[in-house]
């Protein structure tokens, strides 16, 4: 058995990649599994200290506009496709897995060359340029979110980072304790109500200077912060922070980073979570059963309000506007959510609904995609999932692939 997984430069990319590849990995011990990754982006350093190894092939942004870099794009797409063709040819892949990005598109066009089999996963609500190509003749399309635009598509959720999906068994067996090691781990006090905040690994400077300027209400009202500000992005902060004029055993409950490497351990010791809302926050903070607060992305393709759609629908978080999150707002909102009985109560409510709509299986779900491409898939196999699915139109240069599914992110 050989896969090649093909997808880099962010983390949002990468991490669904690495995490198909371990439960590919879990099954499939004997398997050859190859990354195709660029030598620029976050893979180069990733994948390697995943143990996999990388196939590098030329980095292709597409153009958005006329200019010289649209008329070196030919070029470039070869050079970046005979890459990607070489890295099928010399690993013998079998199926191909793309999760988007620039790498994507050379390694869809490589194997559709070859008639290696393609699986697509998209991680956004609104699907990316790459995987609206390969999505075209893929034989398998997974989608992170319901109704998400691509065809055939198959609602798997997001595959969880290894450290988070662990951490979803943990509190499954032992949630109070887990928290209460997390918290100790991080120097917070297990006992008080601990709010999350988080921008992401470049911060958000709305969101930190809403928490900043409501810093004070927040202890005096009895909560502790975990405040990931972002890199080069805590001064302003810690300045209103150490600013305040509380008892000093308060100030200190405000706790600033920058950056958590171990992420799973705020996770865990959250009570409430404050941030952005990237397909990997929403999508891990639901399958913890995490009530949150998301406070889209004010610029791009709206995708970040798409992203969070389907936990606030169902009841599991708050969506709020960049431009009203200030001071006031959260005064006005936080600690309501944080301190006292009804709180609690609250809390409990947002977390079960945010919990039905989590999907802790996704790996699971895309490799068992993966193996249904496989030439030792039997053939009892194929006609089961031919009746469980039923039959959509195809275009008729593309072959048939699975079918238009009404299924949510419930685990449905």
């Amino acid at each position: 058995m050989s896969v090649l997984l093909a997808g880099g430069g962010t983390a949002g990319h990468v991490n669904p990649l690495l995490a198909v590849a371990g439960e590919l990995r879990r099954r499939h011990p004997d398997a050859t599994l190859t990354v195709l990754g660029t030598a620029e982006g976050l893979e180069a350093r990733l994948v390697p200290l995943a143990g996999l190894p990388l196939a590098v092939v030329p980095r292709v942004p597409l153009p958005r506009r006329p200019s010289l870099d649209l008329l070196r794009l030919p070029a470039r797409l070869r050079a970046a496709i005979e890459a990607a063709g070489r890295a099928i040819d010399e690993s013998g892949a079998q199926v191909v897995v793309g999760f988007g990005g620039y790498v994507a598109t050379p390694a869809y066009l490589a194997a559709r060359r070859r008639d290696v089999p393609v699986v697509v996963h998209e991680q956004n609500a609104r699907p990316g340029l790459a995987n609206r190509l390969g999505a075209r003749w893929a034989r398998a399309v997974a989608v992170t979110f319901p109704g998400t635009s691509l065809p055939g598509a198959v609602v798997t959720g997001l595959p969880l980072r290894g450290p988070v999906a662990a951490l979803v068994e943990q509190r499954a067996q032992d949630a109070a304790g887990t928290r209460a090691r997390a918290a100790v781990a991080l120097g917070l006090d297990p006992e008080l109500p601990t709010l999350l905040v988080t921008g992401g690994s470049l911060g958000a400077a709305s969101i930190n200077a809403a928490l900043a300027g409501a810093a004070g209400d927040l202890l005096a009202a009895g909560v502790q912060v975990l405040h990931l500000t972002g890199r080069d992005k805590s001064g302003p902060v810690v300045a209103a922070r150490d600013a305040l004029t509380l008892e000093r055993d308060l100030v200190a409950r405000y706790h600033v980073r920058e950056y958590l490497d171990e992420m799973h351990l705020a996770l865990a010791c959250a009570d409430l979570v404050l941030g952005r809302a990237g397909a990997g926050t929403v999508c891990e903070v639901a399958a913890l059963g995490l009530p949150a607060v998301y406070v889209p992305l004010p610029i791009g393709n709206g995708e970040q309000r798409r992203n969070a759609e389907p936990v606030v629908a169902a009841g599991g978080a708050l969506l709020v506007d960049d431009a009203d999150l200030d001071a006031a707002w959260v005064r006005a909102h936080l600690p309501a959510l944080l301190v006292g009985p009804q709180a609690t109560e609250a809390r409990a409510r947002m977390a079960a609904a945010a919990a039905s709509v989590g999907v802790p299986d996704a790996s699971g779900r895309v490799v068992e995609l993966v193996e249904a491409q496989l030439p030792a898939a039997s053939a009892a196999g194929r006609r089961a999932a031919s009746v469980a699915e039923p039959s959509r139109p195809t275009d008729s240069d593309e072959p048939s692939g699975p079918t238009e599914s009404g299924r949510t992110g419930s685990g449905d």
